[in-house]
């Protein structure tokens, strides 16, 4: 699962890379040919904790996504991104928008003025622009598609046609495709599509260091940048790069003394794990406790798929129970006795916090 960090020239983007991957990217150093940053972050999750130490594992495995810092200056050309970083772009399975709200004179802001309403809204109609520019190009072949195809023949051309000036119209009246409504013949037209505007966004406000305990109030003041498949998050990058480098045990003093009570950067993880509609199934015992990423709504034979596609092939069934249900009988065993293990087949939906053990043949 891939997230794309996007922001403009000195907004804190790669400083918030850094916090949440751990990482030491050059800040500010971005030029022509400067490849993305990327780095991998495990996704915390306090019910495998438990869990871990319910069964004392030998090995414990966080379920993980991949982050992408792309180059601030991708869009402070004046002339908008270009085709390559669009297409590096378009692979990512959502966005994260750094918006600059933080002052500091020595880092001056390209405009001149600090204004995060005021980037979020530009950053928006950039993508959108993008998305425009990519549909009338796809209308254009459309077009041309149809001058050799006979009129009987130009149903589904008619059909996307008619969709995508639909979804254009849409997006020149400052609408997003994530807001815009499709049905489900009309989402399977645009499958093999990756629209910027059509991806879930997380818009990240980096904020002064004195504002770190007023998170909830600030992300209150943004909401109005807030649609279907958005969130907004407050975040102080500073500190929390900051943060990033201390022992646990100093970082939640030093959160303490901010008035912090919880991890800015967990809280993006979650966001944007969240987002992408993503939930967490756990495969748990004394060898490994293990949390697994699955879309919602998949069903037991695909969750099986991404342990290994040998138990998707010869999927039988798999045995259910839910986490706390688990925590709570302390065994699997104990479990097994109250009730709370199921027999599951094929079409069993996985639900968020189930632990899977999956019975096949080959």
């Amino acid at each position: 699962m891939d997230l794309g960090i996007i922001g403009y020239q000195r907004s804190g983007k790669t400083t918030i890379f850094n916090a949440v991957t751990r990482g030491n990217a050059a800040t500010g150093a971005y030029g022509a040919g400067v490849q993305p940053n990327i780095g991998v972050v495990k996704v915390p999750d306090e019910r495998l904790d438990k869990l871990g130490k319910l069964f004392d594992p030998k090995k414990f495995t966080l379920a993980d996504i991949r982050y992408i810092d792309f180059p601030g200056d991708a869009f402070s050309t004046g002339q908008g991104p270009s085709g390559q970083f669009l297409a590096q772009l378009a692979r990512c399975d959502a966005l994260i928008h750094v918006a600059r709200a933080f002052d500091d004179e020595t880092v001056a802001h390209p405009s001149g003025s600090v204004d995060a309403d005021r980037d979020i809204t530009a950053m928006n109609l950039e993508l959108s622009f993008a998305d425009a520019a990519f549909i009338e190009k796809r209308i254009e072949r459309i077009d041309a598609s149809m001058r050799s195809i006979k009129t009987s023949e130009r149903g589904d051309a008619e059909r996307e046609k008619a969709l995508l000036e639909r979804l254009k119209a849409g997006l020149e009246a400052d609408k997003p495709l994530r807001e815009q409504e499709m049905s489900p013949d009309e989402q399977k037209l645009l499958e093999n599509y990756q629209f910027m505007t059509d991806k879930p966004l997380l818009v990240v406000v980096n904020i002064d260091e004195g504002d770190a305990a007023r998170t909830v109030e600030i992300e209150a003041q943004y909401a109005k940048h807030v649609g279907p498949h958005t969130a907004v998050a407050a975040i102080s990058g500073k500190i929390e790069q900051e943060l990033a480098q201390m022992s646990d045990e100093d970082a939640v003093e030093f959160r303490k003394d901010l008035g912090i009570t919880e991890s800015g950067l967990d809280r993006m993880i979650r966001m944007s794990y969240q987002l992408t509609g993503l939930i967490s199934f756990f495969t748990v015992g004394p060898d490994e406790c293990r949390a697994w990423n699955v879309q919602a709504g998949a069903t037991a034979p695909t969750a099986a798929g991404r342990i290994h596609t040998d138990l998707e092939k010869g999927f039988i069934r798999a045995e259910v129970v839910h986490w706390d249900d688990l925590l709570a009988a302390g065994s699997m065993a104990e479990a097994k006795k109250v009730a709370k293990v199921r027999q599951e087949g094929k079409t069993y939906v996985v639900q968020d916090g189930d632990c899977l053990n999956i019975l096949f043949n080959l």
